[in-house]
């Protein structure tokens, strides 16, 4: 009887061993974060974002969703104090697509080391890394780049549309928000998901096309990617260019899709698991 007393202890403590307590993470980001629980926003394109795809392979993990629609590392830093963050063990922040279009002054890596507030997209993670700091000071705070884009139309309103990162805006690339972000995560021992430079978000691989009418004969016709560039589109007359057949790692040039979001998520469970 002592015995198997004995090897009952001592399976229920194996077990035991091997059980993982909650962590509690804090997503930060715009609307590709956003999206997670709000997918009816995407005309239902998207089943699931790459939280939820992160905590169905990662049980122990429970996300809270600080994504903000079409906001910039900006406003995020401006708001910082009324966004009611609240203490968690890890921290994301992916944020960045937005700063680049609407043309914030990228700045310079001592924007951040001195703390020189939020006039850059520097300055502007300086202020989000020290409010997350002062949260939970021994959580890890993982940086996410902007990934790549191409030409971006609304589903819903095709007016609200934009180019792909193939060009600056502003005289700035995306490429260099992405390698700024990088830089940050390097001073300050940061761990970085560069989705930029991942294999499988290129240009080439974010739409299988895009439908638009042929300037010579009116007729639509599917443009790979890079021959639609500089084809007008005109939001009044023209149909949505992104059919669901178009859609390969984002559904709407800009919004990452099912695959998209999967992607996404296995690299970010890498980064979690050796945390």
């Amino acid at each position: 009887m002592f015995r198997k007393l004995l090897l009952f202890c001592c399976l229920v403590g194996l077990f035991s061993s091997f059980r993982r307590d909650t962590l509690t993470w804090v997503a930060i980001g715009d609307s590709i974060t956003y999206l997670n629980d709000h997918l009816n926003e995407t005309g239902n394109r998207v089943t699931k974002g790459y939280m939820t795809r992160v905590t169905e392979q990662l049980p122990y993990v429970q996300f809270v969703n600080q994504g903000h629609n079409g906001w910039t590392a900006g406003r995020i830093a401006a708001q910082i104090e009324t966004l009611n963050l609240t203490r968690a063990d890890l921290y994301s922040v992916f944020l960045g697509t937005n700063d680049w279009w609407a043309g914030r002054p990228l700045g310079q890596l001592n924007d951040y080391i001195a703390n020189t507030g939020n006039r850059t997209v520097y300055g502007s993670y300086r202020i989000i890394i020290d409010k997350l700091r002062s949260l939970n000071p021994n959580a890890p705070i993982i940086l996410i780049t902007p990934m790549q884009r191409v030409d971006f139309v609304y589903l819903f309103n095709f007016k609200n549309n934009a180019f792909g990162s193939y060009k600056p805006k502003n005289g700035q690339s995306l490429e260099s928000f992405a390698q700024a972000i990088d830089s940050i995560g390097r001073h300050e021992k940061l761990p970085v998901v560069d989705l930029y430079h991942l294999k499988g978000l290129d240009h080439k691989e974010l739409v299988k096309f895009k439908r638009l009418k042929d300037p010579q004969t009116g007729q639509y016709r599917n443009y790979r990617y890079p021959d639609f560039i500089d084809v007008p589109f005109n939001p009044e007359t023209d149909e949505y260019p992104y059919p669901a057949e178009s859609v390969a790692q984002t559904y709407d040039g800009l919004h990452p899709s099912d695959a998209g979001y999967e992607r996404i998520a296995r690299v970010l469970i890498k980064r979690i698991k050796r945390l």
